[in-house]
């Protein structure tokens, strides 16, 4: 593996940009897992809200004054059949191409949470598609585990 030397920090609004074009790059990546998504322009997130609330994390990894990985975690309650009350959701986890399999992701990962333990949440999900067996790695190497698969018919 590549060392690289990044820092990871919180969002600004002033990183918005590209935070946007990671979503779009997020949608495209995952548009051939799944057939349902509209073939018009779509957007996963109202990333200026989530920037701007106290409640939720969202961090980038920056490197050479460059954003080149992000994610979020929110605070969801949880159903009343579980054993916790509320737990922490990631999402909106993407590392630029050129900086992939460098430990970036996994710093993430690792930033995200501490954030959830320190807040409370000692539950941690995320989604993923079954297909998407890249990400399913990354995250299985820092300690996911799968739990469910969501099945559809049209």
């Amino acid at each position: 593996m590549q060392s690289l030397d990044f820092e990871i920090r919180d969002a600004t609004i002033n990183d918005l940009p590209v935070l946007l074009n990671f979503e779009q790059e997020i949608i495209k990546a995952e548009r051939p897992f799944n057939c349902t998504l509209r073939e018009d322009s779509i957007n996963y997130y109202d990333l200026k809200e989530m920037v701007n609330d106290e409640n939720a994390k969202v961090i980038v990894a920056e490197t050479d004054g460059k954003i080149i990985a992000s994610g979020y975690a929110l605070p969801k309650k949880a159903s009343d059949f579980f054993k916790h009350e509320y737990y922490a959701y990631l999402g909106f986890m993407f590392t630029d191409p050129n900086f992939r399999g460098m430990g970036v992701n996994a710093k993430i990962i690792e930033a995200l949470k501490s954030w959830s333990y320190e807040n409370g949440l000692q539950e941690i999900r995320l989604t993923v598609y079954e297909d998407n067996i890249p990400a399913i790695k990354a995250y299985e190497k820092v300690g996911f585990k799968k739990l469910l698969i969501e099945m559809r018919l049209e």
